[in-house]
């Protein structure tokens, strides 16, 4: 499902997730650079059980999934210098602020010029106003918000994001859908669970949807129309 000759950051083959016991059907695809692959379907069908199987948090039920070339490693620093996940966990410590998030997230990954990087970043995504705020005092959108800044703050090759228009006004969620296109004119990788078929149509290059007998491509424009019917 790729245009380009660039070799897959992930290639998964009759992949079957789940804990212990596989929740929907083997998945098949390849996602190249300068791709945005979008996973679809209804609640409870195993998108995000994929998309945590692909970041190595959860082991294959069967088949397989390779990310950079090898079974994908959490625990491996090449692994995660190449990727950036938000699935939506709020993961914080908490007696750092927003802006300190922010630039933890551009030291740890070596970014240059980090003060600049999280200042666009905290604007970017309306945290400008929280920035000395610490994670218990902002509400649940603002946190999905820094979870995102994060994501995007540091180095990458491969971005995996799960549901990230949850708790988004309309007006993230198009700044959103932006950024996902910047992502792959720049050579990048996106994997995606969503539910948005505004992000999914305006974004994705490729969409599977998923459920638990059946797995099938569609084309972007007709899998924004089936989340809609969803």
């Amino acid at each position: 499902m790729s245009e380009t000759t660039s070799r897959p950051l992930v290639r998964a083959t009759a992949l079957e997730v789940g804990y212990g016991v596989a929740v929907c059907a083997p998945v098949t695809f390849c996602l190249a650079a300068g791709e945005v692959l979008a996973v679809v379907g209804v609640n409870g069908t195993g998108k995000s059980t994929l998309l945590r199987t692909v970041v190595g948090q959860l082991e294959p039920v069967r088949g397989r999934v390779d990310v950079l070339g090898e079974p994908p490693d959490d625990r491996n620093a090449g692994f995660r210098a190449a990727v950036a996940v938000d699935l939506g966990d709020d993961a914080f410590f908490p007696a750092l602020t927003v802006r300190e998030h922010l630039l933890m997230t551009c030291y740890g990954h070596g970014v240059a010029d980090a003060a600049r990087v999280s200042t666009d970043l905290l604007e970017e995504f309306g945290l400008t106003e929280r920035a000395e705020a610490l994670p218990a005092a902002l509400s649940s959108g603002q946190r999905r918000r820094l979870l995102l800044a994060a994501a995007f703050a540091r180095p990458r090759e491969l971005l995996v994001l799960d549901e990230p228009e949850q708790r988004l006004d309309a007006g993230m969620r198009a700044r959103l859908t932006r950024r996902l296109v910047d992502e792959r004119r720049h050579g990048r990788a996106v994997l995606i669970a969503s539910h948005d078929p505004a992000v999914v149509a305006g974004a994705a290059t490729a969409v599977l949807l998923i459920d638990e007998d059946d797995v099938r491509p569609l084309a972007p424009a007709a899998a924004a129309a089936a989340i809609e019917s969803m």
